[in-house]
């Protein structure tokens, strides 16, 4: 069974798994006077995500979802409007932040370009409208397929933010996904943002984890709010320990998983009848449309599944793949063979 339905799961392999019996261990939720943790794997990680993205300081969450949570919250208060993209995963995914029952954030929402980067004009008149003071990005962009804001876009964004005295929270759970892609290093991306979120947990592989990082201020600033939330945590260093040997071991090969992304669409690429693709892969997920084939999603992955290919729906009318540490050019060449009976027999 070939299985694309996400990067999350990549299993951390033995090397991995060993940097836990020898982690120094603490108890994170007791802060010192100088505003840290006691768990010094857990220290460790946070100094060196710091360091990855050019910022002064981070903090360990056990999910994306509660890091993003509370990087937003950092800058707005319930009920604040907040600029969103339309298919923005916090907002469509997440919810939390915009759930009626909870913060009741307004969403502002602004679209993409034909080029797939965030509509700097838009968001600009959106900002004068709405009286907004945060812009919340996601780099790369989850259900668009993996597109990467580039750098010269990041400053044009920036400078749009400024003019309204607005902040930047990034959701960068595949940052270093679209870091490769780019060329780039991650602090090259993160340099525009005020607050930007990462993932362990799904393309660098290890089991748990994600890192919110900002300000010496607005970390302070959020370490209440995350044990608030129920973020708080103990020995917390068998989560850093192996996040730390992600970042140390596994960015070097992220190229591997967009390559074997671009293989499968290349395969795919003038071949397909009924099914559409996006334009350009450009990290490791590729999204094909269904339009009006008669199948759903949900049927279309029933029958992926039968033929040994295990994809999952995402919005209302397609489906993606995604392309992570242990699958194979084999794998991504199968996936296509796959698709490509599907697309003759829908």
């Amino acid at each position: 069974m070939i299985d694309l339905r996400s990067d999350t799961l990549t299993m951390p392999d033995l090397p991995m798994l060993k940097t836990i019996l020898t982690a120094p261990l603490g108890d994170d939720g007791r802060v010192g006077p100088d505003g840290r943790g006691e768990d010094a794997t857990v220290n460790e990680l946070e100094d060196l995500a710091a360091r990855l993205t050019g910022k002064e300081a981070a903090l360990l969450f056990p999910t994306g979802t509660l890091a993003n949570t509370c990087g937003v919250l950092a800058w707005s208060s319930a009920g604040d409007p907040v600029l969103v993209h339309e298919q923005q995963h916090l907002l469509l995914t997440e919810k939390f932040l915009f759930d009626d029952r909870f913060c009741r954030m307004k969403p502002v929402r602004y679209r993409m370009t034909p080029q797939m980067v965030p509509d700097a004009e838009q968001i600009d008149r959106l900002f004068a409208e709405s009286g907004a003071r945060l812009l919340c990005l996601e780099n790369s962009h989850n259900f668009s397929g993996g597109y990467c804001i580039p750098v010269n876009q990041m400053r044009r964004l920036r400078e749009v933010a400024d003019r309204h005295h607005a902040s930047i929270h990034l959701d960068g759970a595949r940052l270093f996904h679209a870091a490769a892609s780019l060329g780039v290093t991650v602090d090259q991306i993160a340099a525009y943002t005020d607050t930007v979120m990462f993932c362990i947990s799904k393309g660098l592989g290890a089991p748990v984890g994600s890192l919110l990082c900002g300000s010496r201020e607005v970390i302070a600033r959020v370490r209440p709010l995350r044990h608030l939330l129920g973020g708080g945590m103990r020995q917390a260093g068998v989560i850093a320990a192996p996040g730390l040997w992600a970042l140390r071991h596994n960015l070097s090969r992220l190229q591997e998983d967009i390559d074997n992304a671009r293989l499968a669409a290349g395969l795919l690429q003038g071949k397909l009848t009924r099914l559409t693709m996006q334009k350009e892969v450009q990290t490791n997920l590729l999204v094909l449309g269904m339009g009006s084939i008669g199948v759903s999603p949900d049927e279309f992955c029933r029958r992926a599944a039968e033929k040994g290919l295990l994809i999952r729906p995402v919005l209302s009318d397609s489906v993606r793949l995604v392309f992570y540490k242990g699958v194979t050019k084999e794998d991504a060449r199968g996936a296509a063979r796959i698709l490509l009976e599907l697309d003759r027999e829908l």
